[in-house]
């Protein structure tokens, strides 16, 4: 596309580019001089040599305009608080094409400059108002239906636009994750809700395209690619040459993904509809006929700057700016319409100004609506829990034929067999809910034939075979992107992460993504996913940091997510029952931490007591969320409130107390981390008379924080208290790493300082 150019004249200077930029296509369709053809018909191209018929442009700019006036609308508006969003889409609009070529059963995971892209999908579905709708979400509105006014965001539950907040590259792996998932879902005889033929579509910019989740997301789709699985997902690659205020370098997006093995590249100019057009429609229709990761490199430009807030003409020069502006795409679609004789100066005039007509009433409209107003309403679609469908979900035991399939024979089944330890009841434990939910997966480095680092998954693999039990790349990031793809096209995925220090490299697939989804939509999209994680510390001093991380504080900061952590077997089979239940029935997402030091553990005070294994409880037992285990009911004395690792230890530790200042001892295993359950915890207290918190975790940032605040809040703060925790450093390898973490002489010691 030729440039059109502007002269600079005083009125460019200083001047709000908004209006500048409107300005400019008022101004260039009064004095364009162009030729024009006689109109063609609907079905015939708009010019001669396009792809693009009639009729589609004029759809197509219809969207452009759309989207260009709720960006100059969200300009005025936003300086009277009736607007609180203004990243715009303007110079974008050519990602409408996208739109137009694919459908709206294509799930989209979208960048937030997909204003054109949005007017245009909302065509697929008759009685749909995109001004309306995204005049809702501009305005914060209760009444927005992307997500009821938490966020302005692009979403549209019938549309199959999955709400993105101001993403920059977080969405890449679980678009990814969602392409392959479609594919998947036909080798184990899972019913997708979308048609068995669609594709993933993925849009970001230049600059994101560099960050390390985009990369990898490229990564793995090429890796994928490169083993023949089916991974049709379209990324779009919106380039419009700068990230906020640094430039990309010229030709860096193709001179980086041209050649890319496994990775195929498509170029086409977004900012000319008659162009640009049938480069597009040959990306999708690859991606759709080949099923393989398709890169999509449509050029773009910015107008109008990064969002409201961003003043350019302090950072870049007049000339460029107006340079800049010359190449703004609705001025090409102009000279397109008024070539082509479809429209003349005054009805494109006329379209212009009704558009902007629509969309200030639309504005005024939704600033009239209600607002949130409750912090209940506001917190609804978070963390949704209805106790009585979970509980009889957890508890539902109709699948007998298919256990005993899993596990061989009735002599086999789980509950038959002599008290096990941990790890081998988790493994159990798995073998049931696979065989439960047909839809489940369970995933991760090592898990298949190996079975795991501790052996955990051994037998899965060879149970459910590689459909359902199978081997990842190295890499959190994409293991979490997998289950939230898998999770979007209604299977249960379960993805192991295989220390929780490894689950830091990837936390934001959990916190920005997975666990924001229905809050963002208002609940209408759910990626329900039960995340296991090797965790914890206590490995005799094996591997250091990276093998012993207690930092669970990081998960709890995670609004919505919930945190189970069991110390013994039977407690983890019927954790799991629940947290798959809370997934299947609330779509919640979860982590079951497991603690890799009680793994192996089969005994509690001496060597051969066995007195850590525990019966296989029988289908039909489940744990209610937030219910703890208490050990010594009624002993008041001592009250000493842990989990995992610190449940066997505070045992121990209680022998030795008992028999030295004669208390009676009693130890809470908390077993839910998050949500804590503040009434649980308050009623544990009671009536102790002394309090003790064993939290493995570091002093500054533990689980003890939540439980002592939950104490002092239901008044019993009076209570002589003290805590046991981890001291603030990493934690070092061999012998030294117990100097870092608590101890049964510690916990004792504590004790002597409350009497």
């Amino acid at each position: 596309m030729t440039a059109i150019p502007f002269a600079i004249t005083a009125r460019h200077k200083g001047f709000n580019r908004a209006e500048i930029v409107d300005q400019n296509f008022t101004e260039f369709v009064q004095l364009w001089q162009g030729e024009v053809r006689a109109a063609p018909r609907d079905d015939q191209p708009v010019l001669p040599g396009s792809a693009l018929d009639a009729r589609g442009f004029r759809e197509l700019f219809e969207s452009q305009l759309i989207s260009r006036h709720l960006d100059l609308m969200a300009r005025v508006l936003r300086v009277q608080n009736k607007v609180f969003y203004t990243i715009g889409s303007s110079g974008h609009e050519g990602n409408a094409m996208v739109a137009r070529l694919t459908r709206h059963t294509d799930p989209a995971f979208l960048h937030y400059r997909s204003g054109g892209f949005m007017a245009e999908r909302f065509r697929k579905l008759p009685g749909m108002d995109p001004v309306m709708d995204s005049a809702l979400s501009f305005a914060a509105s209760k009444d927005d239906p992307a997500s009821g006014g938490r966020h302005k965001v692009w979403g549209s539950k019938p549309l199959w636009v999955l709400p993105q907040t101001s993403t920059i590259a977080s969405h890449l792996p679980k678009a990814l994750g969602t392409a392959v998932a479609i594919d998947h879902a036909r080798r184990i005889g899972h019913t997708l809700p979308i048609p068995d033929d669609s594709i993933a579509i993925c849009s970001f910019g230049d600059a994101s395209s560099n960050h390390a989740t985009a990369q990898t997301a490229f990564n793995a789709a090429g890796w994928t690619a490169y083993q023949k699985l089916p991974a049709p997902v379209l990324f779009v690659c919106e380039d419009n040459g700068i990230g906020i205020s640094v430039k990309t370098p010229t030709g860096w997006v193709a001179s980086n993904y041209r050649q890319r093995s496994n990775l195929d590249y498509f170029f086409a100019d977004g900012l000319d509809l008659a162009e640009g057009y049938a480069q597009v429609q040959r990306a999708v229709e690859h991606c759709r006929s080949t099923r393989r990761p398709t890169f999509l490199h449509l050029k773009t430009t910015r107008v109008m700057g990064h969002a409201g807030t961003d003043f350019e003409i302090e950072w870049r020069s007049i000339e460029e700016l107006v340079a800049v502006e010359s190449t703004d795409p609705l001025l090409r679609s102009a000279a397109i319409a008024l070539e082509s004789g479809l429209y003349s100066k005054d009805d494109l005039l006329n379209l212009y100004e009704a558009t902007r007509k629509r969309c200030f009433a639309a504005a005024e409209e939704a600033d009239r609506r209600p607002k949130l107003e409750r912090l209940d309403d506001v917190m609804a679609p978070l963390a949704p829990y209805t106790p009585a469908k979970v509980k009889a979900e957890a508890e539902r035991a109709d699948y007998a034929e298919a256990r005993l399939k899993a596990f061989g024979s009735e002599a086999k089944l789980p509950e038959n067999q002599p008290p096990r330890h941990l790890a081998i009841q988790i493994g159990q434990a798995l073998h049931d809910i696979m065989a439960k939910y047909p839809e489940s997966l369970l995933f991760g480095e090592d898990v298949a034939q190996k079975g795991g680092v501790y052996t955990v998954t051994k037998g899965l693999h060879k149970t459910f075979k590689n459909t359902r039990v199978f081997n990842t790349l190295l890499d959190e990031t994409i293991i979490l992107g997998l289950a939230q793809g898998y999770a979007n096209m209604g299977m249960l995925p379960i993805p192991e992460i295989q220390y929780l220090a490894y689950f830091h490299n990837a936390g934001d697939q959990i916190r920005g993504e997975a666990a924001s989804l229905q809050f963002f939509s208002n609940d209408q999209y759910r990626n329900p996913l039960v995340m296991r994680v090797a965790s914890l510390g206590y490995q005799r001093g094996f591997g250091g940091h990276f093998h012993n991380d207690n930092s669970i504080a990081a998960l709890r900061d995670i609004p919505g997510l919930v945190v189970g952590c069991p110390s013994r077997g039977d407690d983890a089979a019927t954790m799991l029952r629940t947290l798959t239940a809370l997934a299947k029935v609330d779509g919640r997402v979860c982590a079951f931490l497991e603690p890799i030091a009680l793994y192996m553990t089969k005994d509690l005070y001496e060597a051969g007591d066995g007195q850590w294994q525990f019966a296989y409880p029988a289908p039909g037992e489940a744990m209610t969320l937030g219910e703890g285990r208490v050990y010594d009911e009624g002993a008041d004395d001592l009250v000493v409130f842990t989990f995992g690792n610190g449940v066997p230890m505070a045992l121990r530790a209680a022998r030795t107390i008992e028999a030295e200042l004669k208390w009676t001892v009693r130890v809470v295993d908390l077993r839910w981390l998050a949500p804590l359950n503040d009434a649980f915890i308050a009623a544990q207290a009671k009536n102790a008379k002394r309090i003790l918190v064993l939290d493995e975790g570091r002093k500054s940032a533990g689980v003890g924080e939540g439980v002592i605040t939950a104490i002092v809040e239901a008044g019993f703060g009076a209570t002589p208290l003290t805590r046991v925790v981890g001291a603030d450093t990493f934690t070092p390898l061999a012998g030294a790493a117990f100097l870092v973490l608590p101890g049964e002489a510690d916990v004792v010691a504590a004790a002597r300082t409350l009497a």
